[in-house]
């Protein structure tokens, strides 16, 4: 079964290699001010976002294996510097690794220290050791942080649908 499955990992993993499709999207806020962002994944708007901390609170209410559709604003701390194909976020004391539905899209490798909006469905997660090492190999740690892995960590984790990316601000 575990044979099975990383197989199938590996097959999501290489048809998750396709171009990533972005598209600019205008959304005025509630002043003159407008901020234009960069879209990845579904469309999605910049209206009724919770913020990290909210999200922390609706986290703490769930076990592993509920689920709950959510949109939220926070900092990007790390992306994968592979391909784009993961992040880490905020979440006050805490951080969400984020991946993305179906491999369909990825993120610029670029954005650590950005603001973002992500919509999709939060959930906890129990991560294995191995798994945790392949995203600390992604994210550029060296092998000693690698090794120093040894348990399974509960962590907080979100599947992106859309993920908006704010490019400027206009006047």
């Amino acid at each position: 079964m575990k044979k099975i499955l990383f197989v199938l990992a590996i097959s999501i993993f290489a048809i998750g290699c396709k171009n990533e499709t972005t598209k600019e999207q205008p959304v005025a806020a509630e002043s003159e001010t407008t901020i234009n962002y960069k879209s990845f994944g579904e469309s999605i708007t910049d209206e009724n976002v919770l913020s990290n901390t909210d999200l922390v609170k609706k986290y703490n209410n769930l076990k592993p294996g509920d689920t709950i559709n959510v949109k939220f604003a926070t900092q990007v701390k790390e992306v994968c510097q592979k391909k784009g194909c993961w992040m880490k976020v905020n979440m006050g004391e805490e951080e969400a690794m984020v991946r993305f539905k179906d491999y369909g899209f990825f993120m610029p490798k670029d954005i650590a220290g950005k603001e973002i909006i992500a919509a999709g469905k939060a959930y906890i997660e129990e991560m294995s050791v191995e798994d945790q090492q392949h995203y600390a190999e992604d994210g550029g740690a060296t092998p000693e942080e690698i090794a120093a892995i040894t348990e399974i960590k509960r962590t907080l984790a979100f599947e992106a649908n859309g993920v908006l990316i704010p490019e400027e601000v206009k006047q």
